[in-house]
């Protein structure tokens, strides 16, 4: 009972969710904009991490931005307009999920046509595999062949 309590204890603590980096120095009096910036920490790039949001790392810079975003919210920014700002100050790659736009279409659109282009190839190769009559059985064999055939697997050892 104790090593299956053990279990369930680490598996809930592997199950709980990351810890996020906001410092309570951080946090905004008014909680209706606290909760706006959690929300547009969320989408924002670590431009050290990378692969994390700001909201999650401990990098100095994503303490920065993260301070970044809760100024522009209390000078009174919309959501879109804090975006801009940091898109405009850092690029695009400022974004986890980048904007649907003429310079990121190629990103969007690569995954998808290369996911229908494989399909396509894998029916053309079954169409075909089907046509050519790979699948067909082989004719029966002539009295000969059969002949030769139990010769071969007769235990019978071969005369010269």
């Amino acid at each position: 009972m104790r090593r299956m309590m053990a279990a369930f204890t680490l598996l809930m603590l592997l199950a709980m969710p990351a810890a996020h980096a906001v410092q309570p120095d951080e946090i905004m009096p008014d909680p209706a904009k606290e909760a706006r910036a959690r929300e547009l920490s969320r989408e924002l790039r670590c431009m050290v991490c990378q692969n994390q949001s700001i909201d999650d790392s401990d990098a100095p810079l994503a303490r920065d931005l993260r301070l970044l975003v809760r100024e522009r919210i209390g000078a009174g920014d919309s959501n879109s307009q804090v975006l801009d700002f940091l898109v405009a100050r850092y690029g695009e790659f400022v974004l986890l999920k980048p904007r649907f736009e003429r310079q990121t279409l190629l990103l969007w659109l690569l995954g998808p046509s290369l996911l229908i282009g494989g399909g396509l190839a894998l029916w053309l190769q079954i169409r075909r595999r089907a046509r050519s009559g790979a699948d067909v059985p082989a004719p029966p064999l002539t009295f000969d062949e059969q002949a030769r055939l139990a010769a071969l697997m007769s235990d019978e050892p071969k005369s010269p």
